[in-house]
């Protein structure tokens, strides 16, 4: 019996930029693990975090392209960003004042 799954080739040409994306980061952070939320119709983040702690993240434009882009680039992807993998991102100061700024009202001009 024939496989009768369609290939979207823009579908595989964008998970394949992100999986390359996703390859360089792991890199350059010593090795990465990552979490796939799903966006509603804007698509999926994949948040990364590096072995360093350093952390960034992609959208891609649907859940889907997102899990390829993942599988493709053989990190470790976790179900939900708490707990252990949570624990690894290291914030620095930056972080720390933009959220508190959002708390109470936004940075201020100084």
């Amino acid at each position: 019996m024939a496989d009768t799954q369609q290939v979207d080739p823009k579908a595989e040409r964008k998970a394949a930029r992100l999986a390359k994306q996703i390859s360089s980061f792991s890199k350059a952070h010593g090795g990465a693990e990552g979490q796939v939320a799903y966006l509603g119709e804007r698509g999926a983040r994949i948040v990364l975090v590096g072995e360093d702690g350093n952390w960034g993240d992609l959208v891609a434009p649907s859940y889907e392209i997102a899990e390829q882009a993942v599988e493709k680039s053989g990190i470790t992807t976790h179900e939900s960003f708490d707990g252990e993998f949570a624990a690894k991102v290291k914030t620095g100061r930056y972080e720390w004042s933009r959220m508190a700024g959002i708390q109470v009202g936004g940075p201020k001009n100084t």
